[in-house]
């Protein structure tokens, strides 16, 4: 079983199952329902970003932390720019201009915000550090993941080899149609062409599993979501596939105790 579910038919979340047999660790990806956002950002929308009212994405905020028992003023996020910058994370809040975030700190819940890009989760049991990483395309090709990994290793003293990672639900290949312009930045095994259609497709999970394999994570250390931001749209948001209008949705890791 790749997740752990909530018990409700339609789950305010769902838990990467790679992390449950670790009391210590919180950590779990919203989808798009249990919220009070009206459509187009029906119903769990926990992006900023948005045209949403900010009274209703503070509340959803809430419901989706409360639900996970995290206190919401524990959360460290960041306005996300599609960069490879990464912070060390000492105190929660609200930062800017940051796609990764890492920590050593217990109390302190990573978030990172998507609705189509890759989001990672990373937890290192010996150090009890962790990272929350948003790599879309750009994100990707400026290896973002394994940026973040060599920096639990300078800061934390993390061997990539204890660590365990969830690349989470994203768009998916087939629905992920680009142009050489971008195509061309991704090496051949992580790109398609479609001769029929005239334009490549990306694979953005298998090309941030080998960024992590590379960093020297084990294969079998590495779950990847089943789900797709596209095919399961039912459940989940995507960007590209609403046309820009629609929410966003939160994943999140952090340490409750040493």
């Amino acid at each position: 079983m790749p997740f752990i579910e909530t018990a409700t038919e339609k789950p305010l979340f769902r838990s990467p199952a790679i992390f449950t047999r670790f009391s210590n660790v919180v950590a779990a990806e919203s989808t798009r329902h249990g919220g009070v956002s009206n459509a187009p950002y029906a119903s769990l929308n926990l992006g900023g970003s948005t045209q949403d009212a900010p009274e209703n994405v503070l509340e959803n905020n809430h419901r989706f932390f409360d639900a996970l028992n995290v206190p919401f003023e524990t959360v460290a996020k960041s306005h996300q720019v599609h960069e490879d910058k990464i912070l060390n994370v000492l105190e929660s809040g609200r930062y800017e201009g940051y796609d990764a975030l890492i920590t050593n700190l217990p109390h302190i819940q990573l978030a990172v915000t998507v609705a189509d890009c890759t989001p990672i989760l990373i937890y290192d049991p010996v150090t009890k550090s962790v990272a929350a990483i948003h790599a879309g395309w750009r994100g990707t090709v400026k290896h973002i993941v394994s940026k973040t990994v060599a920096m639990l290793q300078s800061e934390f003293g993390t061997e990539p080899g204890n660590c365990l990672a969830y690349i989470g639900t994203c768009i998916d290949e087939c629905s992920f149609e680009v142009g050489e312009d971008v195509a061309d930045h991704f090496e051949s095994a992580y790109k398609r062409f479609d001769k029929e259609k005239e334009k490549y497709f990306i694979d953005l999970k298998q090309a941030n599993r080998a960024q992590l394999i590379e960093a020297g994570l084990s294969a079998g250390n590495v779950e990847v979501s089943p789900y797709s931001t596209v095919l399961d749209n039912a459940d989940y948001f995507s960007y590209r596939y609403e046309k820009g209008l629609t929410g966003r949705m939160l994943a999140t890791i952090g340490v409750v105790s040493q």
